[in-house]
């Protein structure tokens, strides 16, 4: 029986369905522009069990591209957006070997907070872009299931896309949207790198939006990723924190929550949400950092 997920492939007409179903592929039936119209978009997986897919990431701007291009990612080169407006979205795959890399065997798309909530829940872990970034349709969300049960690690952020190729070379995953979307500034983006050891894994995430709250974690001996969350953006000053400690339980997932209507959606399903919006202090989306342990 195929344990891995090997391939993905997108269509977005009747001729791109009638030709990936000749070549084997599987559909997964939610319309990737649900609620946004234009074209009826699905996504096509394969299975086997050699060579498997072990990291996927969004694109929704030419400049997140070129370190996944220098990285050796493959490029589904169909817009998940066509005919809705909005960005131009595309998913990237990598087939790594590494020891950050673990195979993918499940792969599945949600069109609602709460089948996504449930899903992480589950152990299922979320890539981060919105497939209908912009296009005003429902949230839309890939969702993996990985071959053994993976742990957050390390955790970073970068306010610039010079070292994105560097990053992914060294096993990292990129939480696909901007910490500061809709407020302008720099592009930042927080990063996350997996393990299958539980002992690496981090054990707590915090968030400081003020002065009293970064003195309070430095005191608590929470370490600080020293990259401005709001850089550029005007408002507070705002950074990611972390620790390992053990004995406490590993986090196995993090989520970036753009709806802060739906914050008891996933507290209900065991997911910790950092209330703490990372847009404090200007006009940008709220967003909200979660994590599963």
């Amino acid at each position: 029986m195929a344990r891995y997920i090997t391939d993905l492939n997108v269509s977005i007409n009747a001729d791109d369905e009638q030709l990936y179903q000749s070549q084997g592929y599987k559909k997964i039936n939610v319309d990737l522009n649900k609620g946004a119209g234009g074209n009826t978009i699905y996504l096509w997986y394969k299975q086997g069990n050699q060579n498997p897919i072990t990291r996927v990431q969004v694109t929704f701007n030419d400049e997140m591209a070129g370190g996944l291009i220098n990285a050796g990612y493959t490029k589904i080169n169909k817009n998940l957006n066509a005919g809705a407006g909005g960005d131009y979205i595309y998913l990237w795959y990598y087939k790594g070997s590494g020891e950050f890399d673990t195979p993918i065997v499940e792969v599945d798309v949600t069109a609602d907070t709460e089948s996504d909530a449930h899903k992480v829940s589950l152990g299922w872990q979320r890539v981060t872009g919105d497939l209908n970034r912009k296009a005003r349709g429902n949230w839309i969300h890939v969702l993996v299931k990985r071959e053994k049960q993976t742990y957050i690690c390390d955790v970073a952020a970068t306010d610039s896309f010079a070292s994105d190729a560097d990053y992914w070379k060294e096993g990292f995953i990129r939480m696909d949207e901007d910490t500061n979307r809709g407020a302008g500034g720099s592009k930042v983006f927080i990063w996350y790198r997996q393990t299958t050891d539980p002992q690496r894994a981090l054990t707590d995430l915090e968030i400081s939006i003020d002065g009293d709250q970064y003195q309070s974690l430095q005191q608590q001996n929470y370490r600080l990723v020293n990259v401005n969350l709001n850089d550029r953006a005007g408002g507070n000053q705002v950074y990611l924190w972390y620790k390992k400690e053990g004995g406490k339980q590993p986090i196995k997932a993090i989520v970036l929550l753009l709806q802060p209507g739906k914050v008891a959606v996933y507290e209900k399903n065991g997911i910790t949400v950092i209330t703490k919006n990372l847009n404090a202090g200007n006009w940008g989306n709220y967003e909200y950092l979660c994590y599963r342990q």
